[in-house]
């Protein structure tokens, strides 16, 4: 069975750096030059092209939006002119509100992009203030009506809880109304404190854990009320789940090109290998790598020992779980090497008993799943 590709496409700029935010990002201080980028882009793609049809395409950030329609056009028609995409291929786009325009994004769907994810965070300003982003509740709302008028029926809309400061009322108040503008995919997930932040350096007040938990109880019982159902821990649909998010989380492999950018790749033996690219854009784009590919920073195979952490940790983030074939065929594993670790497991309630067939959590297991994970480091 041919192990199925996708392609991470990483645009490192954004209007301001959010106080949250540990991705790759820049706040853009002069005009980046999005032809230059997007050339560098595709020669970064020569070097890691690969024969398999891509399922799906992510452009991420950054905020890939504050590139134009005519940009993020040429990458894509470069893209087709190096790689096969398979005939549903999913392409989707970053955009966060502020960076809207209504005939800008008809012309990224004309451009090819079929499904929007927009990073709205929250509609209540004061928690949009203390998060640091640039837009308004209300440019939030007209941001997703903006992509439905434009033609977009798959949109993702981001939202964050646990906010600073924030109540039970307030954090379910934001899934109403996303729920309100007919959202068809939800990414819905809990604020962190990453290190290299500026919340890190100063953090803020958070709910207590009790809070943050009935936040969670709550809005899934509101969510399934509306008809979403959670196929991973941060993620709900009504409609179609995320095919891009799901390759990886089924362990399927992804080229990254861009800034920073990840990928993996399943070697003809079953081993696997994991790249990325240089993280600075200035550097990147020097492009003075001595690998095969020389916008590439480092590379390096995770060994057999490391792989059942590495494969549960994303396959067990999925309500389903995955098909129990998929390990044999997407790492050096076979089913015999995660019995010793699964049948503790099962014994406890943590995973379900047909591990014959589908390896996935039960829902206690889901809920605990740190600790499930904990079982498979090695």
């Amino acid at each position: 069975m041919t192990i199925p590709l996708s392609l991470y496409v990483h645009i490192p700029w954004c209007v301001q750096k959010c106080p949250y935010c540990d991705f790759n990002s820049h706040a853009i201080k002069e005009d980046p030059n999005e032809h230059a980028y997007v050339t560098h882009l595709l020669r970064d793609l020569d070097h890691d092209a690969d024969p398999r049809p891509l399922e799906s395409i992510f452009i991420g950030g950054g905020t890939p939006s504050v590139f134009s329609a005519q940009a993020i056009g040429a990458l894509l028609d470069g893209i087709v002119a190096r790689m096969n995409l398979a005939e549903d291929c999913e392409i989707t786009l970053e955009a966060n509100p502020g960076t809207f325009e209504q005939a800008k994004f008809r012309d990224y769907r004309a451009a090819g992009i079929n499904r929007l994810s927009i990073g709205v965070q929250s509609f209540n300003p004061e928690h949009l203030q203390r998060l640091g982003r640039i837009h308004s509740g209300d440019e939030a709302e007209r941001a997703v009506r903006i992509a439905q008028q434009a033609g977009f029926t798959r949109i993702n809309t981001d939202i964050m809880f646990a906010l600073p400061q924030q109540s039970i009322d307030q954090a379910l108040a934001d899934l109403r109304q996303a729920i309100a503008l007919n959202a068809e995919h939800l990414s819905w997930y809990q604020l962190t404190i990453e290190p290299n932040t500026a919340f890190y350096a100063n953090p803020p007040t958070l709910p207590s854990e009790d809070r943050q938990i009935e936040i969670y109880e709550r809005g899934g019982e509101l969510l399934r009320e509306h008809g979403f159902e959670q196929y991973e821990t941060s993620a709900w649909t009504r409609g179609a789940p995320s095919r891009h998010n799901l390759n990886y989380w089924q362990f399927g492999d992804y080229l990254g090109i861009g800034a920073g950018a990840h990928g993996k790749r399943t070697l003809a033996d079953r081993r696997i290998l994991r790249n990325s690219k240089y993280r600075a854009p200035t550097i990147y784009q020097t492009a003075r790598g001595t690998s095969s590919n020389p916008y590439q920073d480092q590379q390096h195979i995770i060994e057999p020992a490391e792989q059942p952490f590495e494969l549960m940790m994303n396959a067990l983030r999925l309500r389903d779980g995955i098909p129990s074939e998929y390990v044999a065929e997407r790492s050096q594993l076979t089913l015999d090497d995660l019995r010793p670790t699964l049948k503790p497991l099962i014994t406890q309630g943590l995973i379900e008993a047909d591990i014959e067939h589908r390896l996935c959590t039960t829902p206690r297991g889901f809920a605990l799943l740190n600790n499930v994970l904990e079982a498979f480091l090695p």
